[in-house]
């Protein structure tokens, strides 16, 4: 028998605030969490903003020294993260859970790359005896669902998902159809990210992916017609799927519950989404199908991709047009969030979905800041500038990623 999937526990590292709170707070409010980059004042940069996180306290996210010591800063954001969402939900393993019932669905779309950066100048430097033995658990891109298994005691199924920009959603799907069809009881799921280094800054800069904008509050302008490129941004986000039945019966907080999900990919090019946006509508159809959404009776809300590229938002555009319908499609509100955030890479998929949850769970939808002067092909409801109130039934998050893959998680209100 196939089980109903719910949220039961959130937690965020953002360019827009450490928690749930603040940071659906700063969302709400139109803050811009993107500055001039700080840390690395001695390359001569091509870029001049990112979406760093500020502030970030280990201590208070449940990490100790050691922690810290051992692993790379994209596992540290991700561990942090699952130790607010495992709080959050009231799930401990062998008492209200049984630990082969609890899975770990934690990917990076990059992996450690500050870890590979100081390693590998150690190499170049001082020589292959003064590569530290912790170089490779530290770098690889599954090791923060690994540490997060380790810590929560979740011996279930356990799948690190790397899809590029798309990996935050794929993880989130892949754990919606485990706990689905019966594979777990509830899956600790998400991504991380903390690649701003002057590496893969360079790398991004040099393949014409980041904007060149050097005012921060008007450089991820997601639908704007002056938009020239995105901004990256660095955190983690993790959520706690979990079946119904185990939530209802421990009496959990449920913010929303998980309806669909969508998975295709362009096969068009490394880097450059699909023009027509056609295996990306697939994706969003797939999501909304299974979601059972019907646009004469539920109120849609879409986060979108909405990197601030030229390619992707006029392709995004067409998606959700090609998905939905010309008609349908006017009615949805949507927005990116990236334009707050940045664009956080393997984490930005997890993150949004929390914004979706959030949506539904609060009657709000957060705007698109910037949004000044709308392409005239960008032609959608964007929520320009300012939230919205709005009694939202539906909620989807898309994520568009390298290589071409797509990914649409769909959510419906919980009403109890």
């Amino acid at each position: 028998m196939e089980q109903r999937v719910v949220i039961t526990g959130l937690g965020v590292i953002t360019p827009v605030g450490n928690n749930v709170n603040d940071f659906w707070k700063n969302l709400v409010d139109g803050y811009c969490g993107i500055d001039h980059i700080k840390g690395f004042e001695d390359y001569e940069l091509p870029i001049s903003v990112a979406g760093q996180v500020k502030d970030f306290n280990p201590e208070e996210n449940g990490l100790e020294k050691n922690d810290v010591r051992r692993n790379d800063l994209y596992c540290q954001y991700a561990m942090a993260a699952a130790y607010q969402a495992m709080k959050d939900s009231g799930l401990v393993s062998g008492e209200n859970i049984a630990p082969e019932r609890l899975g770990t669905y934690i990917g990076s779309g990059i992996g450690g790359m500050n870890t590979f950066v100081t390693e590998t100048t150690k190499l170049l430097n001082e020589g292959v005896r003064r590569i530290s033995p912790l170089f490779v658990p530290m770098m690889i891109g599954n090791i923060a669902a690994g540490n997060v298994a380790i810590k929560y005691n979740a011996q279930g199924v356990c799948l690190p998902v790397v899809t590029a920009c798309a990996t935050g959603t794929h993880a989130a799907g892949e754990a919606y159809r485990a706990i689905k069809h019966g594979y777990a009881d509830a899956i600790i799921t998400g991504g991380a990210e903390a690649s701003i280094h002057p590496l893969a800054i360079g790398g991004f800069a040099n393949s014409k992916a980041l904007t060149r904008s050097e005012d921060p509050k008007n450089a991820s302008i997601p639908f704007n017609v002056n938009r020239n490129g995105f901004v990256m941004g660095e955190g983690a986000g993790v959520l706690i799927f979990e079946s119904l039945e185990s939530a209802q019966k421990r009496g959990a907080k449920i913010y929303a519950e998980v309806v669909g999900y969508g998975n295709s990919c362009d096969a068009h090019h490394v880097t450059a989404p699909s023009p027509d946006g056609i295996p990306a509508s697939r994706a969003i159809k797939q999501s909304l199908d299974e979601a059972g959404f019907d646009s004469e009776k539920d109120l849609l809300y879409i986060n979108a991709h909405g990197t601030s590229t030229p390619l992707n938002d006029k392709s995004e555009t067409r998606a959700i047009k090609l998905a939905l319908g010309e008609e349908a499609a006017r009615k949805a509100m949507i927005s990116s969030t990236k334009s707050m955030t940045g664009h956080m890479l393997g984490a930005t998929g997890a993150v949004e979905l929390i914004a979706a949850a959030l949506t539904l769970a609060n009657g709000v939808v957060a705007p698109t800041i910037g949004l000044n002067d709308p392409d005239p092909e960008c032609d959608l409801d964007y929520v320009p500038n300012v939230a919205r109130k709005a009694d939202v039934t539906v909620a989807i998050s898309n994520s568009l990623g390298f290589g071409g893959h797509n990914s649409c998680v769909a959510l419906r209100k919980w009403n109890g």
